[in-house]
């Protein structure tokens, strides 16, 4: 905008010199002999239609022309002439245009006859006629250069960031080979071992966990397999994605939890979040309910979950652990990962510990984004 504005302003200042030169030039040549009103009119036309000249450069050329011939004023044509070259340069008319402005200089002769004065005079017309038309042709090629120059480096740009695009399509196929050797292997053998403990398992209880944590394994094999397929595609590939989980999967995300877990639904289906925000319920859910596994062993849980015309409104209580919980690895960037989920949906989360031990966490977001 600023380099905008900039070239407007050095056309502005152009304008102004080139519109004051030619009023000086008529000025100048009123000195010599009284000018009648009809050169006058000649004179105020020539110089007014400068204003307009890039908008219609042939009738701004066409209308200084009887200044010219009556010698009132030469710059407004000569002006106008380099209007026509920079902006329409069609061959016949430009030539035209040139021819009409050489003949208009040598009616000035006074004479019919050929001398070395008349060499001269027609030298200095034909000096006057093709310096504004070699320049104006100038000035259209270079702006055409530069425009040329500009696409040249858009399209650098463009090959540069494809090149880009190429390199973290490598770097995530890579990405993605490590993540399914390293991960998926050793979620196999948690699955692997939890179907033998459940199978060998001395009570119902520890069945129970164990068919929880194979279960786990499992849908996570299976995330863990679309994730790889989005990181190993490529920007011209298309990529066939499983459903991303929403709010009807929730009931299933608790019950496979482990916790107990108590939930209050307000929502009879007459109002539809968008697909954002309903991924946004569910892993706000999911990283509540596994903060509770890891953090709060033994506690119980509910769940309230309101949506209506106002937004959504989800909230996780927890009670206090019944006992230590053990310690976790963990990169303590879950809530912060929901919360700026949650902003960037026009939403908000909040999270506390509460008075008697247990934790609470709220998300508020809108229907639509």
């Amino acid at each position: 905008m600023t380099a905008r504005l900039r070239r407007v302003g050095r056309r502005l200042i152009g304008d102004v010199l080139l519109i004051g030169l030619a009023a000086a030039d008529a000025i100048l040549n009123s000195f010599d002999d009284t000018p009648s009103p009809r050169d006058l009119f000649f004179v105020v036309i020539a110089v007014a239609v400068l204003f307009v000249r890039r908008r219609v450069p042939y009738m701004s050329f066409a209308a200084t022309i009887p200044a010219l011939v009556v010698g009132s004023t030469v710059i407004a044509t000569l002006v106008a002439l380099y209007t026509v070259a920079e902006l329409r340069p069609a061959r016949y008319r430009l030539a035209l245009c040139a021819a009409t402005t050489f003949v208009c200089f040598t009616s000035f002769w006074d004479t019919p006859h050929f001398n070395a004065s008349r060499l001269l005079d027609i030298v200095y017309a034909i000096l006057f006629t093709g310096a504004p038309l070699l320049l104006g042709l100038l000035t259209r090629a270079r702006a055409e250069l530069s425009a040329k120059l500009a696409e040249i480096d858009r399209a650098k740009k463009h090959e540069q960031e494809l090149l880009i695009d190429k390199a973290l399509a490598r770097e995530r196929a890579n990405l993605s080979r490590e993540m399914h050797d390293v991960v998926s292997h050793q979620v196999s053998l948690i699955a692997v071992q939890a179907g033998a403990l459940q199978v060998t398992a001395p009570d119902d209880a520890t069945a129970r966990t164990a068919r929880t944590i194979r279960t786990l394994s499992v849908q996570t094999l299976d995330e863990l397999r679309d994730m790889v397929g989005v990181l190993r595609a490529s920007g011209s590939e298309a990529v066939t994605l499983t459903p991303q989980p929403g709010i009807d999967d929730v009931q299933a995300l608790v019950a496979n939890s482990g916790i107990d877990t108590t939930i209050t639904t307000n929502y009879d289906g007459t109002v539809k979040p968008s697909a954002a925000v309903q991924r946004a319920i569910y892993r706000a859910v999911q990283e509540g309910l596994t903060n509770v596994a890891k953090h709060a062993p033994g506690a119980t849980a509910s769940l309230e979950l309101i949506i209506d015309e106002r937004g959504v409104s989800v909230t996780l209580i927890n009670s206090k652990p019944t006992h230590a919980a053990e310690r976790l690895p963990s990169d303590r960037n879950g809530l912060l990962g929901l919360r700026e989920r949650a902003e960037l949906l026009g939403g908000s989360l909040q999270s506390a510990a509460l008075s008697d031990g247990g934790y609470r966490l709220s998300l508020r977001l809108p229907l639509q984004t």
